[in-house]
């Protein structure tokens, strides 16, 4: 029996619903609107017509995946943070709202600067770096990533928003010493891997079985990346610079105690909208 648009996407947020799926009018919209072509607009102006069958059926395949565990941002290849559209892959974490208190403690430290160079390190999908770059006209930022899948990703996101001339993407290993020719930096932002390996195998499927466990996986007590950072990585950033970590829960007074430990003052914890601890900053008074 054919259906309307509306219906349809009426029928899948039930179903959603029905599974307790935590988004389910924005995850449903989606997927209608992945398979259709159709934008957020197109959608609530067709909503009235008939859904051509090769149409219907497509969504209803993506739903049962989504219901299956994968997640929306995989399935149709896209997602949306800090108002830019991003392109995503399984290459890379889907950047989640808790990340956006980063951006903003990024730009509060940067806005006063004239032409300040940010490094985003760990960058995943770039979303981090991107969004200080896009309201920060005057900065200049890299996105740094160990992955090639990830730079591609980094490289498309680039592009599609406009951004090429003042972003640039370059394969860093997190872990390892900064190359010379990187510069300083007056900030370096980074939400690096923090799962304890052990916790793995009890994450929600959504993320054990489809998202990237190089960029989960932070050691046995999650803490690795945050160490190797903030011993390695001060050589890249310049005496009152600040470096500012997303961290996990419960993380943040052990990433505050690891910043104090090698000399790092004016040290701040910030919670995200669900009053989480989320960003762990520091100045780096002089060179360590």
């Amino acid at each position: 029996m054919a259906i309307t648009y509306n219906n349809l996407y009426l029928d899948i947020r039930q179903q959603f619903l029905r599974a307790g799926l935590p988004d389910p009018t924005l995850e449903s919209r989606e997927l209608v609107c992945c398979a259709s072509g159709k934008s957020r607009e197109e959608l609530s102006r067709d909503g009235r017509l008939y859904v051509p069958d090769s149409v219907e059926q497509q969504v209803r395949r993506l739903a049962q995946r989504h219901l299956d565990g994968e997640p929306v941002a995989y399935l149709i290849g896209e997602w949306e943070f800090y108002g830019l559209p991003l392109d995503i892959s399984e290459s890379v974490l889907i950047p989640r709202p808790d990340t956006e208190v980063l951006v903003d403690r990024a730009l509060a430290c940067i806005k006063t600067l004239d032409e300040p160079r940010v490094l985003d390190l760990c960058a995943g999908s770039g979303c981090i770096g991107l969004a200080i770059a896009k309201n920060a006209p005057g900065c200049h930022t890299v996105l740094g990533e160990l992955d090639e899948g990830a730079l591609r990703v980094c490289r498309q996101n680039i592009r599609r928003n406009d951004l090429t001339g003042r972003v640039v993407s370059l394969q860093l290993d997190a872990r390892e010493k900064p190359p010379a020719h990187l510069g300083e930096f007056d900030c370096i932002v980074s939400n690096p891997p923090y799962i304890p390996d052990g916790d793995i195998a009890g994450l929600d499927v959504s993320v054990r079985d489809y998202e990237p466990h190089l960029a989960l996986k932070g050691g046995a007590d999650g803490l690795d990346f945050y160490r190797d950072i903030t011993r390695l990585w001060t050589a890249a950033l310049r005496v009152g610079g600040r470096l500012l970590f997303e961290v996990g829960i419960g993380q943040a007074d052990q990433v505050l105690r690891i910043m104090r430990s090698v000399g790092f003052g004016d040290l701040e914890i910030t919670p995200d909208l669900n009053g989480i601890p989320r960003v762990v900053e520091g100045v780096l008074h002089k060179e360590l």
